[in-house]
């Protein structure tokens, strides 16, 4: 499955629950992830999207780990079973 696709169920899935799926873009700035995820009562996450199978580039690791640090969750997502289960974990932090 093409990652635009997952992108594109991810936003749907987020829609259902009254929340908002942003592209994440920050000029100057490579590497940071493809969406930012807002769900009611103030939850987020980032979200990077792979096609199947496909791993985070080097860059991508770093500025994944530099927002961890930070304290914010950021999430990988190469299929879209994994959805349910992340949208889950953003609302319960």
């Amino acid at each position: 499955m093409r990652e635009k696709d997952i992108e594109l169920k991810l936003k749907k899935e987020v829609e259902k629950i009254g929340g908002l799926s942003l592209k994440f873009t920050s000029p100057g700035t490579a590497g940071v992830p493809d969406r930012l995820v807002l769900l009611p009562k103030g939850k987020s996450g980032f979200v990077e999207l792979k096609a199947i199978g496909k791993k985070l580039r080097p860059l991508q690791i770093k500025r994944k780990e530099q927002l961890e640090a930070l304290g914010f969750q950021v999430y990988v997502i190469d299929d879209i079973s994994q959805i349910g289960g992340i949208l889950d974990e953003i609302q319960s932090t």
